[in-house]
């Protein structure tokens, strides 16, 4: 899903809509003289996210389904040398 930029002066301006747009169309991503500020969510996106989102360790041990059965394998090689 495309996200829609708008610049900080155009958000203020138009808040509501931007709020209502990130209701309706997903996330809604504001910029300051051409850098990337701010990302207005819909509430349950935001409690979504932070819920799932909050612990690290948990996610690290639950891993993404897909990956059930991968196996990884480290290279035997020694890394390159290097002059300090």
């Amino acid at each position: 899903m495309p996200v829609t930029r708008w610049q900080l002066q155009e958000a203020k301006q138009q808040f509501s809509r931007l709020v209502e747009r990130a209701r309706t169309e997903g996330p809604q991503l504001v910029t300051r003289n051409g850098k990337e500020v701010a990302v207005v969510l819909d509430v349950e996106e935001y409690r979504r996210l932070s819920t799932h989102g909050g612990d690290f360790k948990r996610f690290l041990l639950e891993g993404p389904p897909y990956f059930d059965g991968l196996e990884i394998e480290r290279s035997d090689e020694l890394p390159r040398e290097i002059e300090l």
